[in-house]
């Protein structure tokens, strides 16, 4: 394998990505310690970004959903990322990609990772903004709103995808890891903080916000997680909202913190998804995870907990 050694500077990652050699020979790009302050789009397939560890290796960007833009409309979601990836066989390794847009109620959604891509994999990273800190792709097939989609991948196909994340700390407020893919999430953080200025009105947030598309096998998973919260009140936070009518989330031997509401779930005004989606937990821990849960949401039988497998999830697509 071919490993090239990037050093901090101005758009010095965009250009060592730009400079990669065409084709499917597997290429790892070791970052050096410090911040790579660059938006950045990486669409080779069979890439590895890789830093010497998360605290140590930054790459940092501030765009916000509400900027205005040359075409004369906001920037929108979808376009605020910070790092793109767009290609299959992708692997992020110990680096923190961050989204410094803030204040919240200021700059609107604000993406620090946009993952496009099947088998993509994230180990041992920070993901870090407040709303929608990581989107998981695909988008969903319509738009609510016009140019809600606005973007790199307004118009592609929607490709089934699967995405693994393992020992990944993952921070946001509202809907920080949100989007269509079928996304296994391993011994990760995920972490409710505040993205509000102080004389803002404060509001609760949801972890999670999936998109998954409908007749597709598994949404979110977390396995062996902790939902923590920092600097947020307890019994705020809802574990997810449903994006569109088909999202599925489960929780499986999770440790849940107080901020986490007692009903854990909300429905975001969707009444169909109480029939077509899919909310669970089942041994999970913690203060957060003795609630009296959503009449929707379920609480898995030791056998149908057992059949969620990672050997499963990686052969469901």
């Amino acid at each position: 394998m071919l490993t090239i050694t990037v050093h901090p500077g101005e758009n010095a990652l965009q250009n060592a990505i730009n400079q990669l050699p065409a084709g499917d020979e597997p290429v790892t790009l070791h970052l050096m310690p410090g911040e790579y302050r660059e938006k950045v789009t990486l669409q080779r397939a069979n890439t590895v970004l890789e830093g010497e560890n998360a605290a140590s290796t930054v790459i940092v960007w501030a765009d916000g959903a509400t900027d205005p833009m040359p075409d004369g409309l906001n920037r929108g979601t979808f376009r605020s990322y910070t790092l793109l990836v767009d290609a299959d066989h992708v692997t992020l390794r110990r680096l923190t990609v961050r989204n410094a847009a803030a204040p919240r109620e200021k700059v609107g959604q604000a993406v620090a990772l946009y993952a496009d891509g099947d088998f993509f994999t994230c180990e041992d990273c920070i993901l870090r903004s407040f709303q929608d800190t990581l989107f998981t792709a695909p988008l969903p097939p319509k738009e609510i709103q016009k140019n809600g989609f606005l973007g790199p991948k307004q118009f592609a196909p929607r490709k089934p995808q699967r995405h693994t994340y393992r020992r990944c700390r993952i921070e946001g407020d509202v809907d920080f890891i949100f989007g269509g893919a079928a996304a296994w999430f391993e011994d990760c953080d995920i972490v409710s903080v505040d993205g509000w200025s102080a004389d803002a009105p404060h509001e609760g947030g949801y972890a999670t916000a999936a998109s998954t598309p409908e007749g597709q096998k598994y949404g979110y998973v977390f396995r062996s997680c902790r939902f923590t919260g920092e600097g947020v009140k307890d019994g705020t936070i809802y574990l997810g909202r449903p994006w569109r009518d088909w999202a599925k989330t489960v929780l499986l031997d999770c440790h849940i913190g107080a901020h986490i509401r007692p009903e854990g779930w909300h429905d975001w005004g969707k009444p169909h998804f109480h029939e077509v989606g899919f909310y669970a937990e089942h041994g999970c821990t913690g203060p957060g995870s003795r609630g009296e849960r959503a009449s929707f949401a379920k609480q898995l039988a030791d056998g149908e907990a057992a059949e969620i497998t990672y050997e499963d999830f990686m052969q469901s697509l």
